[in-house]
């Protein structure tokens, strides 16, 4: 039987469920206890556990008052590895606790290039696409955080289509014009 919740008491329960179901089970939603429960799971400890075994978490929500949900299934190849993530597998490796499947995901992102694919990214490198349009917006620019700086250019690099992109970098550009933050950073 399928299932579509999990729950998760520990870093332990994670690890043993990812063994036995790894390689057969799809998306699942894992429910886990928030911080002021007995059975408080960091956010951390649960990806990195993830990553051991070549999974990844997207999509989260709410279940009560002491739980919530995060949407994690095997990661796809083609998806893009963070240097967060990065880190967090060769802390892993240093622990022993990678797993050949969380390996195998690793050997094919570097295969396909999508283990290196977001390295500019994270160093904030500006295209020369980029550059140009900011023209005299580029301090504004230098004065996002980090954290949008970086997700801004992930969303921009992340376009399947060259309009597509021409559009996220016009966005951007518009976005500073008006004083506001790129559109995926409004609420």
């Amino acid at each position: 039987m399928m299932q579509d919740h999990v729950e998760f008491k520990s870093r332990a329960a994670v690890r043993a469920w990812l063994a036995e179901n790894h390689a057969t089970c799809g998306t699942v939603w894992a429910v886990t206890y928030k911080k002021h429960t007995d059975h408080y799971l960091a956010y951390g400890d649960l990806i990195s556990e993830l990553l051991c075994w070549g999974w990844v978490d997207s999509v989260s929500g709410k279940v009560d008052e002491n739980r919530s949900k995060l949407r994690i299934s095997p990661r796809n190849p083609k998806s893009a590895w963070s240097a967060v993530n990065k880190a967090k597998v060769e802390q892993a490796r240093a622990q022993g606790q990678m797993t050949p499947a969380g390996e195998a995901m690793i050997d094919i992102a570097k295969a396909n290039g999508m283990w290196g694919f977001l390295d500019d990214v994270e160093r904030l490198d500006l295209a020369d696409d980029m550059i140009a349009a900011l023209g005299p917006l580029r301090s504004q620019w230098d004065d996002y955080p980090r954290s949008v700086k970086r997700g801004t250019l992930e969303w921009i690099k992340t376009a399947k289509r060259p309009a597509t992109r021409a559009a996220r970098i016009d966005d951007v550009v518009q976005s500073l014009a008006a004083g506001l933050r790129p559109s995926p950073y409004r609420r």
